[in-house]
């Protein structure tokens, strides 16, 4: 969780003993399990197997429970990290991390197939709601609780889980604050408005032009605490469900219904139609937000505009209620996730009162 520190393993890990020793005849030399190369068979690659640190068929894997220690391949471990799938990274063409060149294309639609941070991969492991391809962790961690919980719930699921170096790890990482645990999973399924409008007591979050992924994954968080129903996103000019925003979300993309659509005020008509109060949030807005006009559990979507420039112009003029959040300070202004979040909760007391 966003508490958790941040383990200090030895940069660029190490290799095992000896380096490369002499393979076979035309064979390349043998595996990764206890580091370094070992010797080939005649004609092709040699056998081994990767390290890797969870349960063998025998029960628990030898070691200390938690995070996978280095050099603890078996024959387990390597049945069960299996051939590798067409979505595994290989050394030619994978996608570079931070610390690289690019990153992979971007992907039409919400995302999500990529996703760092220790709560967020234990979240998509516990949700069981997409296909998860494999797990990769930084070999050598210290042990803690949620690690040895992903470790085990890899197991049950049978999802592959590799231990590396920290500078393999890093170079496929995609944010600084990784907790050395990332995950390859499906991307996102996608839900479409009338869905998330027919809901029982609707509660939808409508975002029009978020683009600081920081903000989004934290607005996803509190929407999830908050018992958001739905969430609309816009499919352009909008930040999308990125690594950054899997992490800061802490596991709540793998709870929330999700929808894109091609434009917000569009939108805000479609779920006017569909029977849904429309409430911007502004800040010149002539209502409180703490004065709303909500019946009982009556389905309300709250929308939330773009970091500085606020909701746009046919938006404001869309929505049923224009609210603001009454400010008592010298500042005049709230960020678009704080805002959100008192927005949010109001909802949930008035109904709840």
């Amino acid at each position: 969780m966003s508490g958790q520190r941040r383990s200090q393993g030895n940069k660029g890990g190490a290799r095992g003993p000896g380096g490369k020793s002499p393979g076979g005849p035309g064979g390349k030399s043998g595996g990764r399990g206890s580091g370094g190369k070992g010797p080939g068979g005649p004609g092709g690659k040699g056998a081994g197997s990767r390290g890797a640190g969870s349960k063998n068929s025998a029960g628990k894997a030898p070691g200390s429970r938690g995070a996978p220690n280095k050099g603890l391949a078996s024959k387990a471990a390597a049945e069960r990290a299996g051939p590798p799938e067409s979505g595994t990274p290989s050394r030619r063409g994978r996608p570079q991390g931070r610390g690289g060149k690019r990153s992979p294309a971007a992907k039409r639609g919400l995302g999500g197939d990529h996703v760092e941070g220790r709560q967020a991969v234990r979240e998509l492991l516990l949700a069981g709601k997409r296909r998860v391809r494999e797990i990769v962790m930084i070999e050598d961690m210290d042990a803690a609780d949620i690690l040895e919980d992903i470790s085990e719930l890899s197991f049950e699921m049978k999802v592959p889980l590799r231990a590396v170096p920290r500078r393999r790890f890093e170079s496929e990482a995609l944010t600084e604050s990784h907790q050395g645990v990332m995950a390859r999973a499906d991307t996102l399924p996608e839900s479409s408005l009338e869905d998330l409008a027919q809901m029982p007591n609707a509660h939808i979050l409508v975002l029009d032009g978020v683009t600081d992924p920081g903000n989004l994954g934290a607005l996803l968080r509190t929407a999830e605490c908050a018992g958001v129903t739905g969430i609309v996103l816009a499919k352009h000019r909008a930040v999308h469900i990125s690594p950054t925003v899997t992490k800061t979300a802490a596991g709540a993309v793998e709870h929330l219904d999700m929808a894109v659509v091609g434009g917000i005020p569009t939108a805000i008509k479609d779920l006017t139609d569909l029977g849904v109060v429309t409430v911007g949030l502004d800040m010149e807005g002539d209502t409180s937000i703490f004065g709303l006009p909500l019946a009982g559990n009556q389905p309300v979507a709250l929308v939330l505009g773009a970091e500085g420039k606020g909701l746009g112009r046919l938006v404001k003029e869309r929505v049923d209620v224009r609210a603001s959040i009454p400010m008592l300070g010298e500042l005049n202004s709230l960020n678009v996730a704080m805002a959100g979040a008192i927005a949010m909760f109001e909802v949930v007391r008035r109904r709840e009162a």
